[in-house]
């Protein structure tokens, strides 16, 4: 009975296609890690749009810092709460900005001490990335958009000390709002053997370069006093994980 068997089991292997039999030795494809959220990391110009301010006499920021920007390092991090076609979620960042400039004598002639304005934009934002072309169609460009809160905290230093501007207090927060636009390009299709493995050793999922330009209204929504708001371009590196 026994020999039975295993003669009934030698013809049913060799009724089995040859492929099925053989071991393969190449890598397997590694299975995605979970993507829930993504980090940012951009540089920018920010010029604030001070001398908009009704009732200013003369162009302050103008008159001291000229036409320059100030240079804006922002940090964002995001949580995704939806991934279909596409991607939603929030993301809340912190950045920082500073410009020195020569103080001027009541003659109008540089003196010795620096003049510096600075700044540090909080952002919370609800977002949305068009990745679904990216991930099904293997289409490199994903825009996206984001809409949301901005405070920004910022102070007036000469000498390192707080000075007044205009006759008020030389700190302050301003409350507004702004949008954001931008396209990311997915840096995966340029080494994807490399994106599988940056995935599975450290988790991140996918990796970007992106340029997005911001309209933001940060006057207090229209209430008398600084005017912090601006239109300006940001360049980065974002990380899914």
């Amino acid at each position: 009975m026994s020999r039975a068997v295993a003669l009934g089991v030698i013809a049913l292997l060799g009724a089995l296609p040859s492929q099925a039999l053989e071991v393969s030795d190449a890598p397997r494809a590694p299975v995605g890690s979970p993507r829930t959220g993504a980090v940012e990391f951009k540089l920018g110009g920010y010029k604030p749009r001070i001398d908009t301010e009704e009732g200013l006499d003369g162009e302050p920021y103008k008159d001291t810092f000229g036409d320059a920007s100030l240079l804006l390092f922002e940090l964002e991090l995001q949580r995704y709460f939806y991934q279909g076609f596409g991607t939603a979620g929030v993301g809340f960042s912190a950045g920082y900005a500073e410009k020195y400039a020569d103080t001027l004598t009541d003659d109008g002639d540089p003196a010795e001490e620096k003049t510096a304005l600075k700044v540090v934009p909080l952002k919370l934002n609800a977002l949305y990335k068009f990745d679904y072309a990216a991930f099904r169609w293997g289409v490199p460009l994903v825009p996206y958009g984001k809409l949301g809160l901005i405070y920004m905290p910022w102070w007036i230093e000469k000498g390192g000390e707080t000075q007044e501007l205009s006759g008020r207090s030389g700190k302050g927060g301003r409350w507004g709002y702004g949008f954001t636009a931008g396209v990311s390009f997915l840096l995966d299709v340029l080494e994807p053997r490399l994106a599988r493995d940056f995935d599975s050793d450290i988790g991140v999922n996918h990796s970007y370069f992106f340029a997005e330009w911001t309209y933001a209204e940060v006057n207090n929504f229209g209430s008398p006093g600084l005017v912090l708001s601006s239109r300006h371009w940001m360049f980065g590196l974002a990380l899914d994980y």
